[in-house]
């Protein structure tokens, strides 16, 4: 599986949603702006040109350009850090602020059935595009997953 992958089947609105999620100010702090930026194809990066860029970004993430699908998720999911840090925390992974501790292996904190534990935990607390992207970017990026996941649907009481 590839990143676009993800992007493709957690599908166009989702997209949408994790596009507007993105955070100038975060990206400005962890010093991607300008690196995202020129990835982006834009002159200029804002909110307003972010929203009006989807239908484009789509295009490119469709098209299967995976640096641009790479560097796209970097600005996600440093503009969510408290829930990745909250996510690793739930799970035991030792990290520093979002980002993995040096020198450790995080793939024995996955075990059998983490994605429903992770998205039943954090689900009410957080976006669940966001949520849902960053379970399935650690299934692609650590755990080599050939498919896509996504929540069970909630049983009728």
């Amino acid at each position: 599986m590839k990143i676009s992958d993800v992007y493709v089947g957690l599908g166009q609105e989702t997209f949408a949603q994790l596009i507007r999620g993105i955070s100038i100010g975060k990206l400005r702090t962890y010093q991607i702006y300008e690196g995202f930026k020129v990835r982006a194809h834009l002159h200029k990066l804002n909110t307003e040109i972010l929203r009006k860029s989807i239908p484009r970004f789509w295009e490119r993430v469709t098209q299967g350009d995976e640096d641009f699908g790479k560097d796209l998720a970097q600005a996600i999911l440093l503009s969510h850090l408290d829930l990745i840090s909250a996510v690793l925390d739930f799970l035991g992974v030792a990290h520093e602020n979002g980002f993995f501790a040096k020198d450790i292996d995080p793939k024995p904190h996955f075990t059998e059935g983490w994605e429903e534990r992770v998205y039943e935990n954090f689900r009410a607390a957080y976006p669940e595009p966001v949520l849902v992207f960053y379970i399935n970017h650690l299934r692609w990026e650590l755990l080599g997953a050939t498919e896509v996941y996504r929540p069970a649907a909630p049983s009728a009481a």
